[in-house]
């Protein structure tokens, strides 16, 4: 059996989970993708079980694993990006 740095617990409160839930059933958008991830963690797998699993890397599964840790549910949602602000509006 592999051993390695042991990972955070990850425990989701009811509101949580329901969040995650319903997140999760939405199409393909990658915060749906980010909620799957976390709501498999929160079984107690292991980064490359969840990976295999969700077919992503383990990489991924503990970027959005301490991200959910640090930040809950905020966290799955993407950050700012850098650079000049859009010029061209929507009409």
């Amino acid at each position: 059996m592999r051993t390695g740095r042991p990972k955070a617990t990850l425990k989701l409160n009811e509101d949580e989970k329901r969040e995650l839930t319903s997140l999760a059933h939405r199409s393909r958008s990658a915060p749906a993708r980010r909620a799957r991830i976390v709501l498999v963690c929160a079984e107690g797998h292991d980064n490359h079980t969840v990976a295999r699993k969700l077919r992503v890397t383990p990489r991924t599964v503990g970027k959005w694993r301490n991200r959910f840790l640090q930040d809950r549910l905020e966290g799955l949602y993407d950050e700012p990006r850098p650079g000049a602000p859009r010029t061209i509006t929507d009409e």
